[in-house]
């Protein structure tokens, strides 16, 4: 397994609110996680730096405490965003400045062949996979929400005013329901993890052009690439490449 990871400011804002996590060489898990944190001055870099935190500690702590099947892993998965949700959530409401915060949050653990997701938000999760890059998340926004009931169209939602609306986000509300789902992650396939500063300024057939090129240099184009057109948003990458 090599992993390639890297998180940069941008070009138009004063503080990087994205976070990540990636397995060292004595964690036995291996755990990919990526949030993208919004709300107030401070409170955004709070959120997706807690909601990672959290959820990995919770990980971490009962991994071992379950049967290691399909269900009880999604389950694992769903409670530990549930709880970084209630972490995230307690953390806005005690704190003078934080009220609303949020974040996305993406959470990817690898294990037998397997790559179990927990996703809630915009970020994304990809695969590729020989000569196909798969989205493996649905974005929790308005404009999803209205290519899904056939208002527009999936070019109109690339242009859309409201582009960045989410419907559904770590931390805001008192509970929340995260998407959970399993894929196979087979030798030589490529998970990318990405917060919304990359993929709102790349497509998904650049990045796999980029990807499939130079796998090990792909983190640092993807960035580049994001800020030659235009560097709106932070932008981060996490790469895990099955060799």
């Amino acid at each position: 397994m090599k992993i390639f990871a890297k998180s940069d400011l941008g070009k138009a804002r004063e503080l990087n609110e994205d976070s990540y996590s990636i397995p060292n060489e004595e964690e036995e898990l291996q755990l990919y996680l990526l949030a993208d944190g919004m709300g107030g001055y401070n409170g955004g870099e709070i959120a997706s730096k807690l909601a990672i935190e959290s959820a990995k500690k919770y990980l971490t702590s009962n991994f071992n405490e379950i049967p290691h099947d399909r269900v009880n892993i999604e389950e694992l998965i769903r409670s530990s965003m549930e709880y970084a949700n209630m972490i995230v959530y307690e953390k806005s409401k005690e704190t003078p400045g934080l009220e609303g915060m949020g974040t996305t949050l993406e959470v990817c653990l690898v294990y037998g062949h397997k790559v179990y997701i927990g996703h809630v938000g915009d970020s994304r999760v990809y695969r590729i996979r020989r000569n196909i890059i798969r989205k493996l998340t649905m974005d929790h926004s308005y404009v999803e929400k209205l290519v899904k009931e056939g208002t527009i169209t999936r070019e109109e939602a690339e242009h859309h005013p409201k582009k960045n609306m989410l419907m559904k986000a770590l931390g805001c509300t008192a509970y929340v329901e995260p998407d959970v789902t399993t894929k196979g992650f087979l030798k030589d396939d490529i998970l990318l993890l990405a917060s919304d500063g990359l993929t709102n300024m790349v497509t998904n057939q650049e990045i796999y052009n980029v990807v499939t090129k130079d796998v090990y240099g792909a983190a640092d184009t993807l960035i580049n690439r994001a800020n030659e057109l235009g560097g709106y948003d932070n932008i981060t990458v996490v790469i895990v490449y099955n060799n």
